[in-house]
């Protein structure tokens, strides 16, 4: 049977057990009926639906009364790494996003700074319905004060998020970090053409980044390789170019011309840096001279 045939409820609670079996190791009736508030009966058709699905997934010890997870286990869903981390380390078990009754030993970093959800949902709103927001902003250049901006992408920039939006007193696609909005209203007035994120050229255009181990700063370079999953001791990625320095600074990516930067901290080098010309936002990449003022 496809998964896509199955009801949304059975399938969280599928998607539960699975989960369970493949973090946990084990699965009980008790825990789905107390998860889903569901009955014993309930809750055994579902070991059986899941059982039917995947027959060589698990196993009952009666002693226990706990289903363990089989030596032939295969994960009925796919769980995506990075989300599954998040899961783990925010202590959510899937099923798909309730809370959890475990406790996982995966730990993140603690986020220094906390968006309020109350902007975050005006933006998303006029994201989705095409409106501008009047905002009250602060910047480190011009202290606080109001502009009209037409947002069309929210960001998590690896160190703090930011809305991606046409700035209408600068007349430019800007990043405007979240944290320092204080008031956001939407606006009815008309978006134009070029406030649309197709006219986002930073946004729109895709840069390729070939990433590599530091040539001097690093011993053995297949401890990065690994680090970073290099096919042939290379990272080839694609990113918008609106994006490039945060994830240069993010990762402190050596951007000189030949690998100049020295220092611990510098353990991946930018092989083809010609790549960056005409990206903007990159005075926060690590060593990057921009060509002209090479010449």
């Amino acid at each position: 049977m496809n998964l896509n045939d199955i009801g949304f409820t059975q399938k969280q609670r599928l998607s539960y057990i699975d989960f369970k079996l493949f973090f946990v190791g084990y699965v009980t009736r008790a825990e789905i009926v107390s998860y889903f508030e569901k009955g014993l009966t309930s809750a055994t058709r579902d070991i059986n639906f899941y059982k039917e699905l995947c027959p060589e997934n698990m196993v009952y010890d009666s002693k226990e009364k706990r289903y363990f997870q089989a030596a032939g286990f295969r994960p009925l869903f796919t769980h995506d790494p990075r989300k599954t981390l998040v899961k783990l380390s925010n202590q959510i078990t899937d099923g798909f996003d309730a809370i959890g009754d475990t406790t996982f030993p995966v730990e993140a970093p603690s986020q220094l700074n906390i968006p309020d959800i109350f902007i975050v949902a005006k933006l998303v709103q006029a994201v989705i319905n095409q409106k501008a927001v009047n905002i009250t902003y602060t910047s480190l250049s011009s202290g606080s004060g109001e502009r009209d901006i037409v947002p069309h992408s929210i960001v998590d920039n690896g160190l703090r998020w930011h809305v991606r939006a046409y700035d209408r007193k600068s007349n430019s696609f800007r990043d405007f970090v979240l944290t320092r909005i204080t008031k956001a209203t939407l606006e009815n007035s008309e978006i134009q053409p070029l406030e649309d994120k197709l006219s986002d050229h930073q946004w729109m255009r895709m840069m390729p980044l070939q990433l590599v181990p530091h040539p001097h700063n690093v011993r053995h370079p297949t401890a990065i390789a690994l680090d970073y999953g290099m096919k042939g001791d290379e990272l080839s990625l694609n990113v918008r170019a609106a994006m490039a320095g945060y994830l240069l600074r993010r990762w402190n990516v050596d951007c000189t011309a030949d690998a100049e930067l020295v220092g611990a901290e510098y353990q991946l080098w930018l092989k083809n840096r010609q790549t960056l010309f005409g990206a903007e936002n990159l005075a926060i990449a690590p060593g990057y001279v921009p060509e002209l003022e090479e010449l």
